[in-house]
């Protein structure tokens, strides 16, 4: 293991994170990919049965009040110093009744009928869905902070979101998605006799189960490394602190112009014109050789070329290579002939748009991961503390403003295109089929745009990142050494490196 020079730098090549911590941090990041989220608008269209309008209403109250917890959520977390961390308190106390409401969502099928107006299930599922909320509050402020703060060290950090996204597959992340999308099609074709509220109750319960015991494993073998300063921020401190922070205010004003995206999920288009939703999973086979191969070549990528370029790259190739499906499957027409509704034609197409999107997700998953980390850490450089809480609202508040609106009239879309509840599987209209098709190729490509802008202007490359991890390095070191120097016993946050484990 490299020692450290008299300086307190460290060597570029240390590594904080031993194999055993770095194991959980990869089935983390898995336990929140195990899940069948993508099927979570057909558990409400196809199962659960709550009308458009009211889900509408639930996205705007939900909205308002995730805009409003925010705040005060993101203050109380800042403020917070533990023997355990600022973070992990947080999520250890999150984690077991979160798990439990996941679970008491699935079951509501059985529990409520199937009448689309039936106003006690409405209320059930707003109340789930307003506490569900703030609980991920917490959680997905801690869970932000927690993983920047797991190592001091830039190249330590990336070591480890690379190996994570790489091998996460490994470990069956998208298995839950693909036997869903295939028991959907079984079910649906009458090839077997399940129910499909049965199978959505079970795979849901499943997968909540086993990502939050996943979850647990991991806060219980990791910790925080970053030093946090002694004093906590005061409040108009820490707002000042976000107001003069160009790399987040850049990447906030990305997102909140990329909230203006409209589109719809392609898993609709699947289902209810390719009519099978295991398309999803045929189309993407070639691609994981693709996906695996593009994560090994980031940290060379970001030796070579700007942050900014890499960014603009991840963020819109994919769509741009959908607006380019849009083209193909158009030919034809709107109708019986067109393109888009032939699943010979459109297959192929798909599997090459996939294959090529998959070569950038390293990018796609890793820069703006760390360019939301490089913010923080930009934040301690220019002021000396971390604010993880108010930065994590900041970088979300508005955006969340904008997104609430998108995802209020989400649900009015589908009405807008024509979408009817009643109607059996494969059943939609023709005018409907092509707008569904519209609306998850060619629309989300041209109302993206505007989010590609600020990206240009990212200011944190080259030698001021450079300058910058150099000075904090030096500077966490000589913290480390003086909180040893002043308290006897082990610091918080001192840790064996992983050569002694």
């Amino acid at each position: 293991m490299p020692k450290e020079e008299q300086t307190g730098i460290v060597y570029q090549d240390r590594r904080y994170v031993g194999s055993k911590e770095t194991l959980g941090y990869i089935l983390f990041d898995v336990a929140g990919g195990f899940n069948i989220s993508d099927y979570n608008e057909r558990y409400i269209y196809d199962v659960l049965k709550i009308d458009l309008s009211l889900l509408a209403v639930v996205s705007g109250i939900n909205s308002v009040w995730d805009i409003v917890n925010d705040t005060f959520i993101g203050t109380i977390v800042d403020k917070t110093r533990t023997r355990w961390g600022k973070f992990k308190p947080y999520l250890m106390i999150t984690a077991i009744p979160g798990t439990l409401l996941g679970c008491l969502g699935w079951l509501m099928p059985y529990m409520f009928n199937q009448d689309p107006f039936n106003m006690a299930k409405f209320a059930m599922y707003l109340a789930l869905a307003m506490i569900g909320e703030g609980m991920g509050t917490f959680r997905g402020i801690s869970v932000g902070g927690y993983l920047a703060a797991i190592t001091p060290h830039p190249v330590d950090r990336t070591r480890l979101i690379m190996l994570t996204q790489l091998l996460s597959g490994f470990f069956g992340e998208q298995i839950p998605g693909i036997l869903m999308g295939l028991f959907i099609d079984l079910i649906n074709n009458k090839v077997i006799h399940w129910t499909m509220r049965g199978t959505y109750v079970k795979m849901g319960l499943f997968t909540t189960l086993v990502s939050g015991t996943t979850a647990l494993y991991f806060l219980f073998v990791s910790r925080e490394r970053v030093v946090q300063s002694v004093e906590t921020p005061k409040i108009m401190a820490a707002l000042k602190s976000v107001a003069n922070n160009r790399p987040l205010l850049i990447a906030v004003i990305s997102e909140c112009l990329s909230n203006f995206k409209i589109g719809v999920n392609k898993t609709n288009y699947f289902i209810d014109v390719l009519g099978a939703a295991s398309i999803k999973n045929i189309v993407g086979i070639p691609g994981g050789l693709t996906s695996s191969l593009s994560f090994l070549y980031v940290p060379w990528a970001r030796r070579r070329f700007p942050t900014k370029l890499l960014w603009i790259v991840g963020g819109s190739f994919s769509e741009f290579l959908m607006a380019i499906v849009f083209f193909f499957g158009s030919i034809g027409g709107k109708g019986e002939k067109g393109w888009y509704r032939d699943v010979w034609k459109m297959i192929p197409i798909l599997t090459v748009q996939e294959f090529l999107a998959n070569g950038v997700l390293g990018l796609k998953r890793i820069i703006p991961t760390e360019i939301f980390n490089e913010s923080l850490d930009y934040c301690e450089w220019k002021n000396g503390y971390r604010t993880e809480g108010i930065t994590t609202v900041a970088k979300g508040f508005a955006n969340k403003i904008l997104g609430s609106v998108m995802n209020t009239i989400k649900p009015l879309w589908m009405k807008a295109l024509g979408y009817d509840m009643t109607r059996d599987f494969g059943k939609q209209d023709d005018n409907t089929k092509y707008l569904l098709f519209a609306f998850c190729t060619i629309i989300p490509f041209l109302t993206s745009l505007l989010g590609v802008i600020p990206k240009a202007f990212y200011p944190l490359t080259g030698k001021k990142r450079e300058q910058m991890y150099e000075e904090l390095l030096a500077r966490r070191a000589q913290t480390q050494k003086d909180l040893s120097d002043g308290f006897a016993g082990p610091v918080p946050g001192e840790e064996k490196t992983s050569g002694e484990e």
